[in-house]
């Protein structure tokens, strides 16, 4: 789209979440705007999504709601999740990256994601995820990522593995079982020098 700022590459070199765009092997994600409204209705006007997002906070979440809540997540905290296109046809993906929750009454950032169901299998899920924790963990030097779905959300809990996290507990959420994954940022790894404490992401 016109007027979006260079991207930052997310394999061979670590992606720049205070930018505006990301790029994957096969993806590349935007910052939401109005413009994402139809990519972002494809996702979560999916019935066969939805089954599993409503699990999250009650009902499932409209377009204009979520696309409202991402743009001000970017607002207040200089990062978020992204929307996914398809690189070599721009086709609508799915959403996903890193954004502020509360798990049991503890502050937490989440990798979030969600692929349109027409295109599971692909593996695309797990790119979106990888790439957000990259860059988590580089230019925002975040220390501790969650992930969480429904128990028995088998696919969701794949992509969590094959991204890194460990599964830690289960807990409840909106009134249904879920499980608990979490990945720490290596002593070692070559990211951003942002503190890591909750100030950070304010």
């Amino acid at each position: 789209m016109a007027g979006r700022a260079p991207l930052a590459r997310a394999a061979g070199a670590r992606p720049h979440a205070r930018g505006v765009a990301l790029e994957t092997e096969r993806l590349t994600g935007t910052r939401p705007s109005h413009d994402d409204r139809a990519a972002l209705a494809g996702v979560v006007q999916d019935p066969t999504v939805t089954a599993w997002l409503s699990s999250r906070a009650g009902a499932a979440p409209q377009a204009d709601d979520l696309l409202g809540r991402f743009r001000r997540h970017w607002d207040e905290h200089g990062f978020g999740p992204w929307i996914f296109r398809e690189r070599a046809t721009g086709a609508p993906i799915g959403y996903g990256g890193p954004r502020r929750t509360a798990v049991d009454g503890r502050d937490e950032v989440e990798v979030l994601y969600a692929v349109a169901s027409s295109r599971w299998g692909e593996g695309f899920a797990t790119e979106i995820a990888r790439a957000s924790v990259q860059t988590a963990f580089g230019s925002l030097g975040i220390e501790s990522l969650v992930c969480f779905t429904r128990t028995d959300n088998v696919a969701s809990r794949r992509v969590m593995d094959k991204a890194g996290f460990h599964y830690e507990r289960d807990f409840e959420r909106a009134g249904l079982p879920h499980a608990l994954y979490r990945i720490r940022r290596p002593r070692d790894h070559p990211g951003g020098s942002r503190p890591a404490s909750a100030s950070a992401f304010a």
